[in-house]
């Protein structure tokens, strides 16, 4: 199969904080084991909100990413439509759906299987290419109409499967992160999620496709918690009706839950979820907090609590999660609540920023 590319490219690069403008640019070209993917869909991430405004974790020759001609966006999916050298693994006309972070692959972290947490981040630039790279933090991302991937960060995904279904995996794949990180659920054990994000909602669907019981919910909008059910939650709870931690401790015979995973960042939170777990339970954060966090050090060490962190989609979750979605044991589709086209991009950030019209997950076509 043989699909024409064009030698240019429409792309969104930033420069101010908070600005970004639609610029031309040269189509990229796939080296050693890389594919150029025709870029369909991408999904809107609250890290893209970061880097846009204040740019970190992005960076970009070394520092921040504003005025450098450099394109964010990460959560995508698209059609591969040229191979490097070597590539052999997929082919032209495959539908992929993309990690963001393809470590240098040389590091202590890499060598580990941690390429998320490559000692090498960032430094791929003239002078000190380490070979890392991370779409639309390190690199240049899914805001534009093609990007080169490493096939390390490709998982396939069915023509049954739609595009805008196809960006979300990769949310997905986050969500299952954070729970492999945890230990793997196993069935029958229980877990709380808080925080009613795309990531959280994730964690529900992605929690009962395991088998965890039960699965508690906490957020402080009733219309996401209505969704969470719709996922799979067993109970849901707002913390500003009820005392989350007594209500978990209803649902758990006292005991508390095995698992907490904390995707709200919200000030105060953590310490909820720490004395919602029962002794030797375990909790990870899956959330940016806007603020340095007082943390109960004395309750974690006094019950043997665990405390893990996670960054984006590492062990290769997108690809199971691309699994679990392609063979409907997870849906997507009820986070994703707003479509906008490839030139509207600036109104879809201010809808995902906002949360307008009750905006979860916001998708932009981009051919």
């Amino acid at each position: 199969m043989s699909i024409k590319i064009t030698e240019k490219m429409l792309a969104w690069v930033l420069n101010n904080p908070g600005e970004l403008s639609l610029v031309e640019k040269e189509v990229p070209l796939p080296g050693n084991s890389e594919v150029l993917i025709k870029i369909d869909a991408v999904a809107i991430c609250a890290t893209d909100l970061e880097v846009i405004a204040h740019g970190p974790p992005a960076l970009i020759n070394g520092g921040l990413p504003f005025n450098q001609n450099f394109t964010p966006g990460h959560e995508f999916m698209g059609t591969i439509v040229k191979l490097g050298n070597n590539v052999d693994e997929y082919q032209v006309g495959d539908r992929v759906a993309v990690e963001i972070h393809a470590g240098c692959g040389k590091c202590e972290k890499c060598r580990e299987g941690m390429y998320t947490s490559c000692l090498n981040y960032g430094k791929n630039y003239p002078g000190n290419d380490k070979g890392h790279r991370a779409n639309g933090y390190t690199t240049d991302g899914a805001f534009a109409q093609y990007a080169v991937n490493h096939i390390n960060t490709l998982a396939k995904i069915p023509n049954t499967i739609s595009d805008e279904i196809g960006t979300l995996i990769v949310t997905a794949g986050t969500a299952i992160y954070g729970l492999d990180v945890l230990g793997g659920i196993i069935a029958g054990q229980s877990i709380l999620i808080t925080g009613a994000g795309p990531i959280g909602l994730m964690a529900v669907a992605s929690a009962k496709a395991l088998g965890a019981h039960p699965i508690i919910l906490a957020d402080i909008e009733n219309d996401r918690l209505e969704i969470g059910k719709a996922l799979g939650a067993d109970f849901t709870i707002n913390p500003n009706n009820d005392d989350l931690v007594t209500l978990v401790k209803d649902h758990t015979h006292s005991l508390g839950v095995n698992y907490g995973f904390e995707c709200s960042g919200a000030s105060g939170v953590l310490n909820q979820v720490l004395y919602s777990c029962r002794r030797g339970g375990k909790v990870c954060l899956g959330a940016f907090s806007g603020s340095n966090e007082k943390v109960d050090i004395k309750y974690v060490v006094s019950n043997n609590i665990y405390l893990f962190g996670i960054r984006g989609e590492g062990l290769s979750a997108v690809k199971r999660a691309a699994s679990l979605v392609a063979n409907g044991k997870i849906d997507p589709s009820l986070i994703h609540t707003h479509t906008f086209n490839f030139e509207e991009l600036p109104v879809a950030l201010d809808y995902a920023k906002n949360k307008k019209d009750g905006a979860i997950k916001v998708i932009i076509k981009v051919h």
